[in-house]
C-alpha cells in the first residue's frame, strides 16, 4: 500500500532541503507541529525509503586551485550539483561574508550563537556587525532558549 504525503511530511522535506543540520525541534517552531510528531514523521519517511540520507552538498569552486586535478567528479545529479572526492591536505578559498572578497591568511572570524562569519579585515567584520544586528541579536537569543 502507498504511502501518501500530506502537508507535514511536504513540509518536514522541504525544511531539511533548505538546511539538513537543522534540529527535530527547529522544524517543529517552523511548522508548529510538535517535536515528537516530527521525529516520529521523519522516521517513517526513512523508514518507507523516501529520505536515504541528509548529505552535504560541495562547491567545488571554493576548493584551492592547487588540488583542481586532483577533483573527481561525477555528473549524475541532474540539479547541477557534482560529487567530489575530497583528500586530506586540500584546502578551502574563504571568501569575506561581508565583501566578499578573498580571505587572507589570518582571517577575521567573528562567532555568535552556532554560527562562524569570516572577514578579510576589521573594517568588513565592523560593517557586518553593524548592519546585522538585529539578527545577530535574535539568533544569539535563540541559542540561549534551546540550551
Amino acid at each position: 500500500m502507498p504511502h501518501e504525503l500530506d502537508e507535514v511530511d511536504i513540509g518536514i522535506i522541504q525544511s531539511l532541503q533548505e538546511d539538513g543540520r537543522k534540529s527535530f525541534r527547529q522544524i517543529s517552531r517552523e511548522l508548529d507541529i510538535s517535536t515528537p510528531t516530527i521525529q516520529a514523521r521523519y522516521q517513517r519517511l526513512v523508514n518507507i525509503g523516501l529520505i536515504k540520507s541528509i548529505s552535504p552538498i560541495i562547491d567545488s569552486s571554493n576548493l584551492d586551485s592547487d588540488h583542481k586535478e586532483k577533483i573527481e567528479t561525477c555528473s549524475c545529479h541532474s540539479d547541477g550539483h557534482h560529487d567530489v572526492s575530497l583528500e586530506s591536505g586540500m584546502s578551502v578559498k574563504l571568501k569575506c561574508d561581508f565583501c566578499k572578497g578573498p580571505v587572507g591568511q589570518k582571517p577575521h572570524v567573528y562567532k555568535f550563537a552556532n554560527f562562524e562569519r569570516f572577514f578579510c579585515c576589521n573594517t568588513c567584520k565592523t560593517q557586518y556587525k553593524e548592519k546585522n544586528n538585529g539578527r545577530i541579536q535574535s539568533l544569539i537569543e535563540k541559542a540561549r532558549e534551546e540550551n
